[in-house]
């Protein structure tokens, strides 16, 4: 038998070993490789959801009481104010009053705060309610504060020119001014208006203006009321703007009592103030307009 040739070997030996030092450095390489887990996706966590009101940092209120209603919108109030020089104190006043704090249906269904009724220019949406007469129209508004800005407009009308020719710190004057216009049909809404400015302190949110400012405040003011008039209809001069009937609790008055005076049931006046209780309070004021 012939000797394998030792050149021969060595060429057969050396794929082997080069074979076998390969496997073995991927082995290596598979045994030092970290083990990882695949990374699960975090799950985002879901906002929660909020309402408007929540979003603009306004917390929702169920039932709003005069405190509850002064701190949510006095800063509209008062921003009214600097542009037009009706006093903070008598739009909120004036809001307290004719919402019930904000609870009446026309301010929850249509965030009507002042009970301004249709005219002819409106376009918005409407709702339907009896006040002077039956199925009365009034406006509706997106939001409270379009309402608050909208009395602003409102009263920019010929009839109330001379007020805004007052001081917009002079809350008696524009309470007496406002109904001597006929803005309200009740006697004593400027009694009304008074004690609750007095009350509550309203008239800490109204600013004295120096000569210059009123000037130029009142020429702004009275050039848009100049250009009003003629949008204005005399039916709408002439006629008080909404009958709103306000009771102030007194001592010794109970639910019963008010619904009998009035003519209208316990339920409706639980629900046109946002009552959730019979209990009354001296001073309390009561939406009793069916």
């Amino acid at each position: 038998m012939r000797k394998p040739n030792s050149f021969s070997s060595l060429i057969m030996f050396f794929p082997c070993m080069i074979l076998l030092m390969s496997s073995c450095s991927i082995l290596k390489k598979q045994d030092s490789k970290p083990q990882i887990q695949a990374a699960v996706p975090a799950q985002k966590k879901q906002k929660p959801e909020t309402s408007k009101s929540e979003e603009n940092n306004i917390p929702e209120i169920k039932n709003y009481t005069a405190i509850n209603y002064i701190e949510r919108f006095k800063t509209i109030a008062i921003r009214e104010m600097n542009s037009s020089g009706i006093p903070a104190s008598i739009t909120l006043a004036q809001g307290i009053l004719e919402s019930g704090n904000g609870n009446s249906e026309l301010a929850l269904k249509g965030n009507n705060h002042f009970g301004i009724k249709c005219t002819p220019e409106w376009n918005g949406k409407t709702m339907l309610k009896d006040d002077d007469q039956k199925d009365d129209c009034f406006r509706v508004y997106k939001t409270p504060e379009e309402s608050f800005k909208d009395h602003t407009e409102f009263l920019k009308r010929k009839r109330y020119a001379p007020l805004f020719e007052l001081d917009k710190n002079d809350y008696k004057g524009w309470a007496t001014g406002l109904k001597a216009a006929g803005y309200a049909t009740n006697p004593r809404y400027a009694e009304l208006l008074i004690s609750l400015i007095e009350r509550y302190n309203l008239n800490q949110f109204d600013r004295m203006e120096t000569p210059r400012e009123k000037i130029v405040r009142e020429d702004k003011v009275l050039t848009t009321i100049a250009k009003n008039i003629p949008l204005e209809k005399k039916e709408e001069a002439s006629r008080p703007r909404v009958i709103m009937k306000i009771h102030e609790v007194k001592s010794g008055d109970t639910i019963t009592s008010v619904s009998k005076l009035y003519g209208i049931n316990v339920d409706e006046i639980k629900r046109l103030n946002g009552l959730e209780d019979t209990n009354l309070k001296p001073g309390q004021l009561l939406v009793v307009s069916k």
